[in-house]
């Protein structure tokens, strides 16, 4: 009877000893749980902090300061205080004097930019043209390829202009150098036109209201179907239409069908006279190569600046429409029908027209080649139209 005592005895000693031992393990548990909790909540609060501080730093950069820029305020720009930073510019002609006593900024009205490379044989045209941008408080930009700025002053919107030369170069060429996305992201369009468009049919309020009721990031006025040059159906005029995205037609050695996805039968505008949002500018503006002046082939992939869907973002406004003249003024005779020849010493003359193709279309053949080697080289670059034209045949075969 003893025995059987004492082994209960036993027992119950190590059942207490037991039960003891699990209640450590879970106050063991509780007190790590704590832990984590605690280390969590600080990671909550230090990331919420961070957040909260990130923002109130970018809601205190100056107006024309990037988060970028400000950045660099522990680099190169450390020895500047961050509120006198200012990392971006515009083209608006600034007074040498105020006329009030108090001299204070001025407010800039002008929230689009006209940008055209111009020569002095076609001034009447270009006239017209810059008459009905500055009605519509446009900035202007003129380019002068043929040295002549002198013979502008006459007019009553000479000074209103801004003016920059360099002889015979071309409208890519000003626009890589003069035209940097930081200098103009003042302004919400960029209409980069040629100076022999007409234009007795186009208002630019009008179109940029179609422009941004449609959400067209790159864009083009359509061209009279009697004007002298046209290259793609696309840019002819649908006399019927606002505007189109698209053009049908299978004659030709580009057929273009709804299965057509790409340039030039959809997502497409012409180097003529595009028109780009600011944020579209600021992708083409990089797609310029700066060596390659002419800029062949790139009209065929401006459509990846599109800021998505090129076959949305990309139109032709058909009821604001011009006509191209087709004036070849840059190195030729500025009349479209006549043929610009110079004599080399001891040499044979040659037409300076047939030369500046010839050396366009080798610019279009390096064009294509660096385009497929970037692609090639940069491994975690993916076509985003893939995507797009995966999309729209599964699309095409649910309506099916």
């Amino acid at each position: 009877m003893r025995t059987f005592q004492s082994w209960n005895a036993l027992v119950k000693k190590r059942n207490a000893l037991f039960e003891g031992g699990n209640c450590g393990f879970k106050m063991n548990q509780l007190r790590f749980m704590g832990v984590i909790c605690t280390v969590m909540l600080f990671i909550v609060y230090r990331t919420t902090n961070y957040q909260y501080l990130k923002t109130e730093m970018e809601n205190k950069i100056h107006p024309f300061e990037t988060v970028k820029d400000y950045r660099l305020h522990n680099g190169k720009l450390g020895g500047l205080p961050r509120g006198i930073m200012q990392a971006r510019s515009d083209l608006e002609l600034r007074p040498l004097w105020s006329s009030n006593s108090q001299s204070k900024a001025s407010v800039t009205t002008n929230k689009n930019l006209l940008a055209m490379p111009v020569g002095i044989k076609q001034k009447d045209n270009v006239d017209d043209v810059v008459n009905k941008f500055l009605a519509a408080n446009f900035s202007v930009i003129l380019f002068h390829y043929d040295g002549n700025v002198d013979g502008w002053w006459d007019l009553g919107w000479g000074e209103k202009a801004v003016h920059i030369v360099a002889h015979n170069q071309t409208k890519w060429w000003f626009a890589k150098r003069f035209l940097h996305p930081d200098i103009v992201s003042l302004y919400d369009y960029i209409f980069l036109w040629d100076e022999d468009l007409g234009v007795e049919h186009f208002d630019p309020i009008r179109y940029l209201r179609i422009v941004k009721s449609e959400g067209l990031e790159i864009s083009q006025p359509a061209l009279d179907p009697n004007s002298t040059e046209i290259h793609h159906r696309i840019t002819i005029r649908a006399k019927k239409k606002r505007f189109h995205r698209r053009v049908y037609d299978l004659r030709g050695k580009t057929k273009c069908s709804n299965a057509s996805e790409g340039p030039p039968c959809t997502g497409f505008v012409e180097g003529m006279a595009p028109v780009f949002s600011r944020s579209a500018w600021y992708c083409a503006w990089h797609l310029i190569q700066n060596d390659l002046v002419h800029g062949w082939g790139m009209d065929m992939k401006l459509g990846y600046c599109a800021q998505g869907d090129r076959s949305k973002n990309v139109g032709v406004v058909d009821s604001e429409y011009i006509v191209h003249k087709g004036i070849q003024s840059l190195g030729g005779t500025g009349h479209p029908t006549l043929r610009t020849t110079l004599k080399r010493h001891g040499a044979s003359s040659f037409d300076l027209r047939t030369e500046i193709r010839r050396q366009s279309t080798w610019e279009h053949k390096v064009f294509k080649e660096r385009w497929n080697q970037a692609v090639e080289e940069d491994k975690d670059w993916v076509d985003p139209f893939l995507k797009y034209q995966r999309r729209s045949r599964q699309e095409k075969r649910q309506d099916n």
